[in-house]
């Protein structure tokens, strides 16, 4: 029964993440800004207020087919707008971490992120159009301070409902399936994507002794495991706390798709 529902839950979060591949080639849309960053950063992803320390507070809420029911949280993705005269080409860089609800445009960017998009002495005049047009596409994340990060999310409660976000997840990749398990032991406990967030919980956690996880990342053509090899929880885990994982991840997602730009957009103003 649990290799069944393994199966089920890795195939449809895999066939999920692969509906929309692509989306590292170039799209055209149009791109509007919040004027509370707060707000979108602490968005349906779930990651709360430290979301405005993934990239200096450069967030954005994205529309579904992006969003994807919350597999899309956290990956990254550079915008810039179409108008050479107010915008630099380099664009900037954003974090996924909530879910646009505005079928008006596929992109709404924390306020700081709109206005960098902007040549120097440009930013208000941005501010005053509102929605620009740009053009974006998805790009590796990168945390080199930061490893892999576990937050024990508030509806945890112990001993063995278990609730998890993941922090500053690198690469370009989407995590399809969480294993959590006692250090040392192959009893591997499923968890399950709540919602249309980015939390990971179960009703079964081991309980007693230290936890180890085991995740499935979107990595080359398919899925591939990535381990943690050392406790990451400690027994008397706490509600609210952070965990280094040990890990980083850094693979690229291949896509069976036509070839498209990949480049960098250079910065220059």
């Amino acid at each position: 029964m649990a290799t069944s529902v393994f199966i089920l839950l890795f195939s449809s979060s895999l066939l999920l993440s692969l509906a929309y591949a692509c989306d590292r080639c170039v799209h055209q849309s149009n791109a509007s800004y919040s004027t509370s960053s707060l707000a979108i950063a602490a968005g349906t992803c779930g990651y709360g207020a430290i979301a405005m320390d993934f990239n200096g507070g450069f967030v954005a809420a994205a529309r579904p087919a992006l969003y994807r029911e919350g597999l899309g949280c956290g990956g990254c993705f550079q915008i810039r707008c179409k108008d050479s005269n107010l915008c630099t080409t380099g664009g900037v860089t954003v974090v996924l971490t909530d879910l646009n609800k505005n079928s008006q445009t596929d992109f709404i960017l924390s306020r700081k992120a709109f206005m960098a998009l902007g040549r120097p002495g440009m930013a208000l005049k941005l501010m005053r159009l509102g929605t620009v047009d740009i053009e974006y596409k998805r790009i590796p994340c990168e945390y080199k301070k930061h490893n892999l990060t576990v937050r024990v999310e508030e509806t945890s409660q112990k001993p063995s409902n278990l609730a998890i976000n993941f922090l500053y997840q690198g690469g370009q990749t989407d995590i399809v399936l969480v294993d959590v398990a006692k250090v040392g032991s192959s009893d591997w406990k499923y968890m399950t994507r709540s919602g249309h967030s980015a939390v990971w919980n179960t009703s079964n956690a081991p309980a007693g002794e230290g936890l180890q996880f085991r995740l499935v990342v979107t990595g080359g053509y398919d899925g591939k495991w990535v381990w943690t090899e050392k406790e990451v929880l400690p027994a008397d885990w706490k509600i609210g706390a952070m965990y280094d994982s040990g890990v980083q991840i850094t693979d690229i997602a291949q896509e069976g798709c036509s070839p498209c730009d990949t480049g960098d957009w250079k910065r220059i103003n």
